[in-house]
């Protein structure tokens, strides 16, 4: 009994000119992100993701927004 269901996927679709743009203009920042050096550790800081990415600061249990 021969299998009717093709499991191979579709081929690629053909991108628009903006499309192109958007994904060499997102491997360009990929690019320059590799290349900067990382951050440096912080000593005494506190502990956590970093607060100015999250938008507030906790303390101790108590939270402030700027």
């Amino acid at each position: 009994m021969a299998d009717d269901h093709d499991t191979s996927p579709p081929p690629p679709r053909a991108l628009s000119p903006a499309a192109q743009r958007a994904l060499a203009e997102a491997e360009a920042r990929r690019k320059l992100a590799r290349r900067k050096p990382p951050l440096p550790r912080e000593v005494g800081g506190r502990g956590g993701e970093e607060p100015v990415r999250y938008g507030d600061w906790e303390v101790k249990g108590i939270a402030t927004d700027f």
